[in-house]
């Protein structure tokens, strides 16, 4: 007999709330419960405060759904987005507050990752940008500068990190429900893609998407690194939000197109990572321009200039300016990223460059940088 919302509800019944006593599944916290075959997923709804005293009964959840006949995969994660109170609601100043901050308005403390030293975000406000090929070249040339690197595809609804590094089978369970990340090039690989089949469409709600993304950083075992690189899923939504504010960043990575549409949306994602006080690192000015392979004419597809103009505006360091190539999209698909397989091509230097600001910007205060230009 398939598994139904209500076995997963009868379950939680027997979990109960540490303060009231009252059960988990009558007490309104338990948000869309997604089955999938023998995998079931949910979030529980929480306060900013209740973060520790809720996590024994997370366990405890997924303990009682682990226990139903049928049940394969648990997956229950700990969220901040909750239905609306019956209470009077707060002032719109009250509430960009508490969104920035938490309640009360003190800035939360994340937890750190054992054994991670830095976590660096790669964002864009939109998608199509190129972000999933710039985080994968930015930590192989990482990696090149001397780095021990680990790369989390958060981008739940279109993870493309497995193909860009030719990684594919699933991790396996070292202990418990802490996962082995893949490895290539040298470096630690995470993504929902590894746990999924490649057609599978995800059409998960807010609280969902967060519980898996905060999973997969806290519950694989990354060792001992220097840098994990986090691919972002595209936009200023609420998963971006909650891991700004739930993950210890020491700094974000902005990239953008040159057109004045994709610069709005990056506009927005530095506004909301300095709204969570996550320093920016910086602008990179994707797809910069093309130069025919035949005949050696530039042409500026998408414009030019326009993401180190907005980074001059804005006060942030301007990373630098790489093509639209077809290396770079080439080695992209094939699973073999440039910086790896060509290390001497000028794209894969014009990477190793753009991760030795990175590198810089983490070790120092941020600073203007030069321009990276490819003729």
């Amino acid at each position: 007999m398939a598994l139904s919302q209500n076995d997963i509800l009868r379950a939680l019944e027997l979990v109960k709330l540490p303060a009231s006593g009252q059960s988990l599944a009558a007490s309104g916290r338990v948000g869309d419960i997604l089955i999938d075959g023998g995998k079931v997923i949910f979030a529980i709804a929480i306060d900013a405060t209740e973060a520790g005293a809720m996590e024994p009964v997370r366990k405890a959840a997924e303990s009682a759904v682990g226990g139903i006949p049928g049940v394969t995969q648990v997956l229950v994660g700990l969220t901040g987005e909750r239905a609306p109170s019956r209470a009077a609601a707060p002032s719109p100043a009250m509430q960009a507050r508490q969104q920035a901050h938490g309640p009360g308005g003190a800035v939360p403390k994340p937890a750190g990752i054992p054994g991670v030293k830095q976590i660096i975000a790669v964002a864009s406000g939109k998608g199509g940008v190129g972000k999933s090929t710039t985080t994968a070249n930015l930590a192989v040339g990482l990696a090149t500068l001397g780095l021990k690197v680990g790369v989390l595809d958060a981008d739940i609804y279109g993870p493309s990190v497995p193909k860009i590094f030719g990684v594919t089978g699933k991790p396996r369970l070292v202990s418990g429900r802490t996962l082995a990340p893949m490895e290539a090039y040298g470096l630690k690989i995470m993504s929902i893609g590894f746990l999924i089949d490649e057609e599978t469409p995800m059409i998960w709600r807010g609280p969902m998407v967060i519980s898996a993304i905060t999973q997969m950083l806290r519950e694989v075992a990354w060792g001992e690194l220097d840098v994990l690189v986090v691919d972002m899923p595209p936009g200023t939504g609420d998963a971006q939000l909650t891991m700004a504010q739930q993950t210890p960043l020491a700094g974000a990575v902005i990239v953008s197109t040159p057109q004045d549409l994709a610069l709005l949306d990056a506009r927005r994602g530095v506004a909301m990572f300095r709204r969570v006080e996550v320093p920016i690192l910086g602008i990179v000015e994707n797809m910069s321009y093309f130069v025919c392979p035949a005949c050696g004419h530039r042409s500026d597809i998408f414009a030019h200039g326009g993401a180190r103009h907005e980074a001059e505006r804005l006060g942030v360091p301007f990373l630098g300016e790489i093509p639209l190539a077809m290396p770079i999209r080439e080695t992209s698909d094939g699973g073999r990223p440039i910086v790896a397989s060509d290390p001497d091509s000028a794209h894969a230097k014009a990477y190793v460059a753009l991760a030795r600001q990175v590198k810089a910007g983490l070790s120092g205060p941020a600073r203007a940088a030069p321009r990276i230009v490819i003729e």
